[in-house]
């Protein structure tokens, strides 16, 4: 089959690989009908995440139909369509049984197109098929569902909840893209008193503003500091979500917070932040971090099959999956192209 095969930071290819197979009773194969390009691809491409091995089919994210099964999957079978999961659970393990899938002990967690092969390619093999799968609900579209294999539960999850946004909040999201935006959804479904969108790029605004953002701000040409405290009686947001995952956009966070506010890290970082303890010890902050669980999916899913959540506005460019590299291209270059996500499917 074909598949992306990253090669080394900076060096990937759409090219020849074997097909998968069932290697453990619990495996599915899947036929992968619709893929995505996530920023942790792009991070992996950048070097930031070297525990990635050459030779590793990329990706994480993926809706297909279920071709093999291996003899212990009870809840699947072949023909089913499925959304792949990018957090993937054996279910019995200490954080399993907590609902931190994520966090999996039992050869689980982020592994699909991270420490095994990914969705980037015509079929892959999703292991613990039973609680790393769901069934594709009636009436909805493979790129509405797609949007659910990652961003949409992880800027839920680990933007808003770890962010304990409430009714009445202020809440800044800084970075306007996928998981940004995401945010933004969930945010404005508890109703805060306003949701301000920081970015450096107009066309990422623009985009946060069909999503529910408030107010929006380009901090490349205006403080975004003072815009905030000047809302807040120059207190700060209860509530900060860093989407982004450079240095610069944490350490934003940290000062756009109120005292007893909350900052939530989603972005994925590939080198050290500074945390000025100097001048945060003093003013009660908390901070989260954290890689999706995916434990709100199944929320999600129903959210999304009742039209409350319109998940297919997050699709800006269509692909086949033999222009996967112009996929990439496009998508690395969100801030010219106006990408948010793009599908690419057969």
């Amino acid at each position: 089959m074909k598949a992306l095969v990253y090669h080394g930071p900076g060096d990937k290819a759409w090219e020849t690989v074997p097909d998968p197979a069932i290697r453990d009773d619990t495996d599915a194969i899947v036929r992968v009908e619709a893929t995505t390009i996530c920023g942790t691809d792009l991070h992996i491409l950048r070097g930031d995440t070297p525990e990635v091995a050459a030779g590793r089919v990329l990706g994480h994210e993926a809706v297909g139909t279920v071709t093999a099964v291996g003899s212990g999957v009870k809840t699947l079978a072949v023909g089913d369509r499925v959304l792949v999961s990018c957090v993937s659970a054996c279910g019995r393990c200490r954080f399993c049984r907590e609902g931190r899938f994520g966090q999996c002990l039992g050869g689980g967690g982020w592994i699909l197109g991270y420490m095994i092969d990914g969705t980037q390619a015509e079929s892959v093999r999703v292991p613990f098929a039973d609680t790393s799968t769901y069934r594709l609900p009636q009436g909805t579209t493979d790129e509405e569902i797609l949007m659910l294999a990652d961003i949409l539960p992880t800027g839920y999850e680990v933007g808003v909840l770890n962010g304990k946004v409430s009714p009445g909040d202020a809440v800044a999201v800084v970075g306007s893209g996928p998981i940004g935006l995401s945010a933004i959804i969930g945010a404005k479904m508890y109703s805060p008193s306003f949701v301000v969108a920081i970015d450096l790029a107009d066309a990422r605004l623009e985009a946060a503003k069909t999503f529910g953002a408030d107010l929006t701000v380009n901090n490349g040409r205006q403080d975004a500091v003072a815009f905030v405290k000047g809302l807040t009686d120059g207190l700060g947001v209860d509530v900060a979500i860093e989407a982004v995952g450079v240095p610069a956009s944490f350490e934003l966070c940290t000062e756009l917070v109120r005292p007893g506010g909350r900052v939530a890290n989603v972005g994925v970082h590939g080198k050290p932040a500074t945390l000025h303890l100097e001048s945060l010890w003093i003013r009660d902050v908390t901070i989260t971090t954290g890689l999706v669980d995916t434990f709100s999916t199944p929320t999600l899913l129903r959210l999304v099959a009742s039209h409350q959540i319109d998940a297919g506005r997050f699709v800006t460019h269509h692909f086949a999956l033999d222009e996967m590299e112009a996929a990439y291209d496009t998508f690395a270059r969100a801030a010219e192209t106006g990408a948010v996500k793009v599908v690419i499917a057969r």
